[in-house]
């Protein structure tokens, strides 16, 4: 089992950013040098409410040379927000600066005011997000590539800089509701599940998954990826004191932008933090964290877990406090699910 880190990446408008990165980078150096293995954040643009966002790819590229030997990676990179080109060139760039050990994290977004801000009208999102997504991996690939497209044209163009992973790095496919579950299996090398859906809608689409996988003629993935919200302390209780505030505000926010709108019909974040962790996320000590992530997986039958335990407005120190009890009395016992 590889164990990687999912790091928040938002905080508060009152938060002095600076200050809030140092903090980041000694998570990723608690991570490195308690033997992880991977390192992940994300993308939004134009943060609603209370909070800003450092941009994903500066952020990543700023971390890297601090993850040592993690596997680090875009989870994920908003693809049909920006040119080809520019994703081409960039991820090439990005493996290049992690000495090929980088993941290429790509979905679709759900917030209509990055769409709008991009110009990505409805009717064209899922179409303009294969064509870029195809067109990204010609680039690397082909000698020579012309396409005539509504925002991109190209005309026998010839891309010099190429990924150090070949043909390209992995592709990880977020996707949350059934069609893009089955766009995961036809179009990328593994689906990197999200940590939004209870277990059950899970276990469901694992099912679409492979009928998919199976109709396009492709195999399993050697590397099933899965993220987790996870807060470990003493006890359960106590966890959920500490880390019930900042998870409930941070699904709060995703209630508000619409991300269970972009899921399965039954999934729902207006509910209570009692009602939202039920199937959904990880609270406990070691032993009942354990415990939960081996019945998960027995369900799911991942390999990669990525964790996430920190949350908007949360501090570094309670952030740390589950942090290191995982490093120190989980992480063991998860190398040897």
């Amino acid at each position: 089992m590889k164990v990687g880190l999912f790091l928040t990446n938002q905080q508060h408008l009152e938060t002095d950013m600076m200050s809030a990165l140092a903090d980041q980078i000694r998570m990723v150096h608690h991570i490195r040098d308690m033997g992880w293995d991977s390192l992940f954040s994300g993308q939004h643009y134009l943060n609603e409410g209370n909070n800003q966002q450092l941009q994903l790819v500066p952020f990543l590229a700023r971390l890297i040379p601090e993850a040592g030997e993690l596997t680090t990676g875009l989870g994920i990179l908003l693809l049909g927000l920006h040119n080809p080109v520019y994703v081409a060139e960039t991820v090439a760039t990005l493996d290049v600066i992690a000495g090929g050990n980088f993941v290429f994290g790509v979905g679709l977004g759900y917030r209509e005011v990055e769409f709008e801000a991009f110009d990505v009208p409805k009717g064209k999102r899922v179409k303009r997000f294969v064509e870029y997504l195809e067109l990204v991996k010609r680039l690397w690939s082909e000698e020579s590539v012309s396409h005539q497209g509504e925002t991109c044209r190209l005309h026998d163009v010839h891309m010099n800089l190429k990924p150090v992973q070949k043909p390209h790095p992995p592709l990880w496919f977020a996707a949350n509701n059934d069609g893009a579950v089955r766009r995961a299996a036809r179009l990328g090398d593994t689906w990197f599940i999200n940590p939004h859906a209870t277990v059950a809608t899970i276990e469901r689409q694992m099912a679409l998954y492979r009928e998919e996988l199976e109709r396009a003629g492709k195999s399993f993935p050697k590397e099933l990826p899965c993220m987790r919200e996870i807060f470990c302390a003493r006890d359960r209780r106590t966890a959920i004191e500490m880390a019930g505030p900042y998870l409930q505000g941070k699904y709060r926010d995703y209630f508000q932008w619409g991300q269970d709108r972009a899921m399965p019909a039954d999934e729902s974040f207006d509910k209570s933090l009692g009602e939202l962790s039920a199937d959904r996320f990880i609270f406990g000590s070691p032993q009942d964290c354990l415990s939960q992530i081996q019945a998960l997986k027995n369900q799911i039958g991942f390999n990669h877990l990525i964790l996430r335990t920190d949350w908007v407005g949360m501090p570094l120190s309670t952030a740390m406090h589950s942090l290191r009890m995982i490093s120190t009395e989980l992480l063991p016992s998860l190398r040897n699910l």
